[in-house]
């Protein structure tokens, strides 16, 4: 068994967030766009909204656990519609979906937990959707190395599209990407969408 850290997808350049300038900016903001914060229920709102950024943005290193593939599984190994939440760098809302994640496994196997985890990771910071599905790609193939091949699909709900804009309701933006075999074999893919129910 070998335990890998991953370091942050999007460590912050500028260092830890200040949360007291963060916080005076964010009220600074609602007084600017009408907001009555003197209102009860307003007291502290700069402040909790401040710390649910912060708390969103700052993705958490984790130890990765790999094991030596002793039964020789060759076949895919997939973690469906994992849970995540997202802040778009567009407009700063979020965006809410599932993320599938699914590889060929080489000589060693990711505990199951792990790939959750990645998501978990990789949904941390501003980003847009299609540059998460990429970092949860990229972050799996570092530590299965030796795959066969990797698969992502993540499906999300972008609220910058459906409660403002075009207010488009009840729709979904799905985004994949594809490593190794599943970039080069239709039919690995195919057999992967049909595993995951996409086909």
């Amino acid at each position: 068994m070998t335990m890998t850290e991953l370091p942050p997808l999007s460590p912050n350049a500028a260092g830890d967030p200040d949360i007291e300038s963060a916080t005076a900016a964010a009220e600074a903001m609602l007084v600017a766009l009408g907001v009555d914060t003197s209102a009860p229920h307003m007291q502290r709102t700069a402040e909790r909204l401040v710390q649910a950024y912060a708390e969103l943005l700052t993705p958490a290193p984790f130890t990765a656990t790999d094991f030596d593939n002793v039964g020789h599984h060759r076949g895919f190994v997939i973690v469906q519609q994992v849970p995540f939440g997202a802040i778009c760098s567009h407009h700063l809302l979020p965006f809410v979906g599932t993320a599938t994640v699914g590889y060929l496994p080489g000589n060693r196997l990711l505990g199951l937990s792990k790939l959750a985890r990645l998501v978990e990771q990789a949904a941390r910071g501003l980003q847009v959707q299609e540059g998460l599905t990429q970092h949860i790609a990229d972050e799996l193939g570092k530590v299965v190395p030796d795959h066969g091949g990797i698969g992502v699909i993540v499906r999300a709900e972008h609220l910058c599209m459906t409660v403002r804009g075009v207010r488009a309701r009840d729709t979904a933006t799905v985004t994949t990407t594809w490593r190794g075999g599943l970039d080069a074999d239709a039919g690995l893919r195919a057999e992967f969408l049909t595993l995951t129910g996409q086909r």
